[in-house]
């Protein structure tokens, strides 16, 4: 079977999925990517393609008159590649296919079954759009929900009623989050074409770090109250709002230390919103972590880890190395992983002092601490990892060719 990816990045996590989609199954993958960094990808997304076991290519991207992006070039590459399908992130590709359908009916012509991936973040179910809009749940990328205008609005019932448009084109869909069987299927996708298959990055990998680890001189000295977070440092990830739940629980826990894993445009700020905060020596920054092994030791030598703000593969990464999880509600990925009391909890979006609150119950109880992060490391060996991802991947294809 041949398939190909369609995607404004190559995450480096992602080619680790596609390597063991390769090797488990013997598919043909190729990948087609932007020949230089996506007008649709986020700022300090690291990218990866040494080591592939799986084509990729690389192609200029242009603005199409609507503003978006696209590729040049995608049909005769496609059509070289000769797919069985084509799996293309939805937002913004699909939208060409609703504003250029002389694409939409050439693409068709190759002969391949059309799978939509995308996580439904930020839309509204069809019939409810303005409802949404103004209320609390549609965030703005920086995760901050004011700055709403009409114009703001009637640019989000465009989007939307071109979603309307476009989603149904779709052979398939496969999205990261529970809910999108009640939103995709509001833009009147039937339900059997919905699946959902979690995020996941190499967990084998990442388990295997943890036996390592564990039986390694420490890298850092002991705290029972060090805090972690791992992630691009931008506006959106709400480090912020970590380092402020810090400075509320000094008092109560002296020694409190927040250790920073990652890079962005956000570093400098941060350091200095730490330095003024009188918290210098409480916030360690260590640049971005790659290689499991560092990463676990970092891992595994903190009590908690913490999310401020949108989410993203690190949950996953901290639940491999048995971290209990505090964060917010945010894209969605996050609640089939964090199970408020059970290996984690949840704060209110945007409030430190909710933040404090819910780390206490954790930093206060260290029998809590191991008892949580036990329950994260189960989730990860038995529901949520890199086979279960790939049974779901395998799953979809077989659904589309079947048809």
């Amino acid at each position: 079977m041949r398939v190909c990816f369609v995607m404004p990045a190559l995450p480096h996590y992602f080619k680790l999925i596609l390597n063991k989609i390769v090797a488990g199954t013997g598919y043909e993958i190729l990948m087609i990517k932007p020949a230089q960094k996506g007008k649709a990808t986020g700022a300090a997304v690291k990218e990866e393609t040494d080591n592939a076991l799986f084509r990729v290519v690389e192609l200029e991207e242009y603005r199409a008159w609507y503003g978006k992006p696209f590729f040049k070039d995608l049909l005769p590459t496609l059509r070289a590649f000769h797919p069985d399908i084509v799996v293309i992130t939805t937002w913004p590709y699909f939208l060409y296919l609703t504003l250029n359908p002389f694409f939409y009916w050439r693409l068709r012509r190759l002969g391949a079954k059309l799978i939509a991936r995308d996580i439904p973040f930020n839309y509204a179910i069809w019939g409810r759009v303005k409802e949404f809009y103004f209320s609390p749940q549609f965030l703005s990328e920086n995760f901050q929900d004011s700055n709403k205008t009409w114009i703001g609005f009637i640019l989000f019932w465009i989007a939307s009623l071109l979603r309307r448009l476009n989603l149904p084109l779709a052979d398939a869909h496969i999205n990261y989050i529970d809910e999108a069987h009640e939103i995709i299927g509001s833009y009147g996708v039937p339900s059997e074409k919905i699946f959902v298959i979690s995020n996941s990055p190499d967990t084998d990998e990442l388990l295997a770090s943890f036996e390592t680890v564990k039986k390694q001189p420490s890298i850092l000295p002991p705290n029972p109250h060090r805090l972690i977070h791992v992630g691009r440092l931008v506006q959106w990830k709400r480090v912020d709002l970590i380092i402020e739940a810090v400075k509320k629980l000094q008092p109560t826990y002296p020694g409190i230390e927040l250790v920073v894993v990652g890079f962005g445009p956000e570093l400098e700020k941060l350091k200095i919103q730490a330095a003024e905060a009188g918290l210098a020596e409480a916030v360690r920054f260590v640049g971005g972590v790659y290689n499991s092994g560092d990463l676990g030791q970092y891992l595994h030598e903190s009590a908690v880890y913490v999310l401020g703000g949108m989410g993203g593969l690190s949950i996953n990464d901290a639940m491999c190395f048995a971290k209990p999880v505090v964060c917010s509600v945010a894209d969605g990925t996050e609640k089939r992983l964090v199970r408020e009391g059970t290996n984690g909890y949840y704060f209110n979006n945007g409030n430190a002092a909710d933040l404090a609150r819910v780390l206490d119950l954790l930093l206060a109880n260290p029998e809590r601490v191991r008892a949580f992060g036990q329950r994260s490391l189960e989730i990860i060996k038995e529901e949520i990892n890199i086979q279960t991802v790939i049974e779901g991947y395998r799953h979809v294809f077989e659904f589309v060719t079947k048809k």
